[in-house]
């Protein structure tokens, strides 16, 4: 989600390197789509951007459980807007891929790689996709955090990102998935923080409001890390859902640990089962 420094690692790339994607396992195809978190993401992890292998995301966990066969193109840094537009606005997505290679490798927006994917492969059974929080991200930056910017400039940020996830969604059904697809939305770094909370909560209400226009269904990732964190006090950080802050061993990144992941994960697969069980 925040920009990376890559000098020491841009030494290493003269040589090529494969691309691939991580695979779950065998089956009908599962299209994981978004952000770092979907990624897999590790802020700050040296040589070990250089093969993606090395970053585990909650839909390799959800590939094997439910028996799907996995790709992942996700981005780092994509924001809803750049998911849609090679020139909209990114938290750091095209930089990211134009440095290191991504699980699966293209070189097109996000939303052209999943409607061609799509197209080829009719038979995909699952699609999952988390955006909005870069959107919010940029939002912070160009407020520098002060709280009355950012109260008065989000409600159009919301508004944008519902309005693109809509877009994308339907997009998706137009290239003519049949499956179900999933809204994976947003986990409170710490629920003790009240501010920051709300921003989350808010939102994932934009993500359920287009989530129910194009009818998809919502991972609720906020309520299942909530529910961890809460007899911590609601300190996300220290129950293990995060990465240990690169700075501070005591404190947290903003991104999901493994154990933080493989809840993501779980939390995708309940709602997914449910939602082929309703469907039938």
């Amino acid at each position: 989600m925040r920009r990376l420094r890559f000098a020491s690692i841009l030494l290493i790339l003269s040589s090529s390197v494969s691309l691939f994607a991580a695979d779950g396992a065998a089956g009908r195809p599962y299209l994981a789509l978004g952000d770092s978190v979907s990624f897999g993401f590790i802020t700050n992890a040296g040589f070990e951007y250089v093969n993606p292998e090395n970053f585990i995301g909650f839909s390799d966990y959800v590939g094997h459980a439910l028996k799907l066969h996995t790709s992942n193109a996700a981005c780092p840094g994509e924001t809803s807007g750049s998911f849609l537009s090679s020139t909209a606005p990114d938290d750091g997505c095209r930089f990211y891929r134009s440095q290191v290679p991504l699980h699966v490798s293209h070189t097109s927006t996000q939303l052209d790689f999943a409607v061609s994917f799509l197209k080829s492969h009719p038979d995909t059974r699952l699609v999952s996709i988390g955006l909005g929080a870069n959107d919010v991200l940029l939002l912070r930056m160009q407020c520098a955090d002060d709280p009355a910017c950012i109260a008065r400039e989000l409600p159009q940020v919301l508004a944008a990102v519902e309005t693109n996830l809509a877009t994308i969604l339907g997009d998706l059904r137009a290239a003519g998935f049949k499956g179900i697809g999933v809204v994976v939305n947003y986990y409170s770094v710490d629920y003790s923080d009240v501010h920051g909370t709300a921003i989350t909560a808010a939102l994932n209400q934009a993500l359920a409001a287009a989530s129910a226009q194009a009818g998809a269904v919502i991972a609720d990732v906020f309520t299942a890390f909530q529910g961890i964190a809460g007899p911590a006090g609601g300190h996300t950080c220290n129950v293990g859902l995060l990465n240990v802050s690169p700075q501070d061993q005591f404190a947290c990144d903003i991104h999901p640990s493994q154990s933080g992941q493989k809840l993501i994960a779980r939390t995708v697969e309940q709602t997914y089962v449910a939602a082929r069980e309703n469907a039938q």
